[in-house]
This record gives C-alpha cells, structure tokens and sequence, in this order.
C-alpha cells in the first residue's frame, strides 16, 4: 500500500461526487441567544481583542471573533455607554472604529489575567455533541464503491477488502498488523476517505467558564469555498469551519497527557485530546506497542469509551464533562495483537486485519506506479534484475515501501552525477548497497553480502 501520489486531489469529479454528503451545516445565530454564549462573555471577548489588537472597525472585530456585526453593534454600543470604548473615527459602510479608554484597558488587562482567549467566540458543548451525532461515521455504510475510490492511487491485495470493508462499516476499531514497510499506516490514512468527505468542525468550545481550542491546523485541513459547492447552507455561523474528516495519527511520541485536556494555567486555555479531535474520523495509533506508555495503560484509559462511545474528561474546575468518542480507532503495529494487549481489549477491537508482504507481480506493478510518479520509464527487465540479483538469492522479502526507497535512492544519485533518472540494473545495484545495508542490515544466509 504505497502511494503513487503524496498529494490528493481533492478536486478529482468522480471521488467527490461518491464521497461528498451533508448532513449538517451550523445556521448564523441571529441574536446572543442563539451563540449560547451571555452578553457579558461576548463584551470581555471584544474588550481582550482591543487591548491586544488596539483600534479597530466594529466590522473588523465581529469579523475576527466570527460573529454577525448585528450582534456586535449593540455590544459595542453598551460599552461606549459604560465608558469603556470610545469611538476613534468613522469606518465605512456606516461603522466606527473603536479603542479601548483609561478605564476600558484596566478592565481589559483584568479580564486577559483571568483568560488570555482572543480567538474566534467559542460554541456550546452540547451544540458540538449534536454535531458529531449529526456527522457520525457510524450513520454512513460506506459500500466497495467507496473504498475502492479512497484506495485508487495505491496498491491493495484485492482480497483485503473483504476484511477491510465490513471492518470500516462496523466503525469498532480494527488493528492492521504486519511486517513493517507494507503500507498499514498509508492504508490507514485512505480509510477516512470512504466517509463523507467534509465535515464542520468548531474553532472552540464553551462549558462551565472554561474556553477548550478543538481546531488544529496539524490535523484539520480546511476547505475553502472553490465554487464546488462547499458551501450550500447560506449565512453559516462561522464560528464553524469546514474541514476535510480528520485522520489522526499518533506514533511513539504518545503519552497520557495527549488524551486528556492540557490547561494552559497562565492563559487559562484548554486545549482538546487527541482522541476528540478525531472525532468523525480516524484516530491512527502508528507503531503501537512502541509508545511511551504501556499498552495496558491505554486499554485501561479506552476501556469504556471504545464500548460506549463518549468519553469523560475532567476540566480545571474539577467538574467531568461527557463528550463523544465518535471515530475509527485504527492499531498499526508490526506485532502480533495478542502479544500487546489481553483478552479484553482485543475484544473491544473486533477486527485483526494482517498485511502480508506484497507478490512478485504487485512489486513490479509497484514500480510501474511509481514509474509514473517519478517520471521515469517503467524497465521490467530492470526490476527482473533486482529480484534475481537482491532478492531471491537472499530470500529477502519484499516490502511494499522498496520500490519508493528505491527509485527515491537512484534519483539522488542521477541529480547527482547530472543523468537523466532511469531504472538501469546498475543503479538498483548502488541503490541496494546503500539502502538495506545502512537501513536494515539484513544477514543473509550464508553470512557473506553478495558483491556489487
């Protein structure tokens, strides 16, 4: 499962006609009702964006904290009245600039002690679990049409899907094991494109006094309104954004600490879990069993959530709040399940899909992909002279990330002696004494390293 493009195209007709669905699109809110949020929340907003932005348009400023201006005109008509802004010139389309005054910045260095939030108003807790219900994975069944779609620019063993598909609709969690090199974690990102392909996310979220970040450009790529219909709902409350469904991914830098909120004491912030932001997506564990934490410690933080979906977490005011654990929990790992975890948990990842090493007919049509990919000709003498020279002598196996590596190792080293790149016997010899020998230092049965 290697890619033959690293980039998607998301514009691509025939995927986005089969993948695009919307099921739910958050309205403007037409008065501070509807936001969920008190009249006094919104004024501390606007008074924290003054004193750190300085003057501004009402526009400007209902802009940046994405609400309507409609709800932000009397807001800022309050607070000119309590002396607390003042105008400092008018702004077009019948609007002002406004500053903060002496008495406007003391509170607002007051309030900045208590938070540091400048951000984009927050939305309610219950109005985002409303929404992952509404966006849920677990509503879709996702069909051999789909994953064929999301699986089209890599190579697959036809026979997977029969595992992978009832795996993806039962959206339980499912573990890809196999030798390293195959692709599990390449397949693993794939997944997430056999649902709805956009979903709406929000900037932040609002419960008990406690303001939690949810977007995270590391992992939440937004979609821009190109005219394809992004945006079908009218006035959207872009306190919301559109975002491609999350993949995830974890490897050995994962601790506990990533599962629960981080507060940020000194600005009074939280940031969400990694598992939450997730959410409507795939959560990938890569390599696991070579965290930072023990397997165990995981089961014993996931038990209930990946049985019950939600999961609870704790804010700084000691007060636990419920929120959906609403995702595909995918385990890559080059061990055997059993030899990580017990019985129990095994049981609450109902499915154990192993990739095995790539045939000799899938590595050469690996190299034809990647022949395209590198802009090269696809020489299947070339690759013969590979197998019967680097592979079968040793009974190395091959792996599905060999022909990458390699035409990746014979283009650094035509750049480098200015040749056109081409897949000649004697460069795959260079590529191989450089690549397994440094990488993998395989032995070979005999103990001696054939001559290059």
């Amino acid at each position: 499962m290697t890619l033959q493009h690293e980039t998607l195209d998301i514009k691509d007709s025939v995927l986005a006609s089969l993948l695009s669905d919307e099921n739910f699109c958050p309205t403007e809110p037409a008065s501070i009702k509807e936001t969920g949020l008190g009249e006094e929340f919104i004024e501390r907003l606007v008074c924290r964006y003054l004193a750190v932005f300085g003057t501004n348009s009402g526009r400007a400023i209902a802009q940046h904290i994405c609400l309507p201006f409609r709800i932000i005109e009397p807001i800022l008509g309050v607070l000119r009245t309590n002396q607390i802004v003042v105008h400092a010139g008018s702004a077009p389309f019948n609007d002002y600039y406004y500053t903060l005054t002496a008495q406007g910045r003391s509170r607002a260095a007051a309030f900045l002690e208590t938070c540091a939030y400048v951000g984009p108003a927050p939305i309610p807790l219950m109005d985002y679990v409303i929404s992952v219900e509404a966006q849920s994975i677990t509503a879709e069944a996702p069909g051999p049409e789909k994953l064929t779609a999301a699986v089209r620019d890599i190579s697959v063993d036809p026979n997977l899907f029969e595992s992978l598909g009832p795996a993806i609709n039962s959206g339980a969690g499912m573990f890809l094991y196999g030798a390293p090199g195959n692709g599990k974690s390449t397949l693993a990102k794939r997944i997430t494109m056999c649902f709805g392909q956009e979903i709406w996310i929000p900037h932040a979220l609002y419960e008990d006094g406690q303001i939690i970040k949810f977007y995270d450009s590391a992992y939440h790529r937004q979609v821009l309104n190109d005219g394809r219909s992004i945006i079908k709902c009218g006035d959207y409350d872009r306190r919301w954004l559109k975002v491609l469904r999350p993949t995830v991914v974890v490897g050995g830098e994962l601790t506990m600490d990533n599962l629960e909120l981080r507060h940020d004491a000194r600005s009074n912030i939280n940031e969400a879990p990694l598992q939450m932001k997730s959410n409507c997506g795939c959560l990938l564990i890569d390599d696991f069993g070579r965290q930072r934490i023990e397997p165990a410690q995981l089961l014993n933080r996931w038990i209930v959530p990946l049985e019950m979906r939600h999961d609870f977490l704790t804010l700084p005011t000691g007060k636990k709040i419920q929120v959906p654990f609403d995702q595909l929990v995918i385990f890559s790992t080059n061990l055997e399940p059993r030899d990580l975890v017990d019985e129990a948990f095994l049981r609450r990842i109902p499915f154990k899909i192993e990739i095995e090493d790539p045939s000799e007919a899938e590595f050469h049509l690996l190299f034809q992909l990647y022949a395209k990919t590198f802009g090269c000709e696809y020489r299947r003498a070339a690759v013969e002279d590979l197998l019967a020279k680097h592979y079968r002598p040793t009974k190395r196996r091959l792996r599905r990330c060999h022909a990458r590596d390699l035409l990746l190792q014979i283009r650094s080293y035509c750049n480098y002696v200015r040749q056109p790149l081409e897949m000649r016997p004697e460069y795959f010899d260079r590529a191989v004494k450089t690549y397994f020998a440094t990488v993998f230092g395989e032995e070979y049965p005999d103990g001696k390293r054939p001559k290059i």
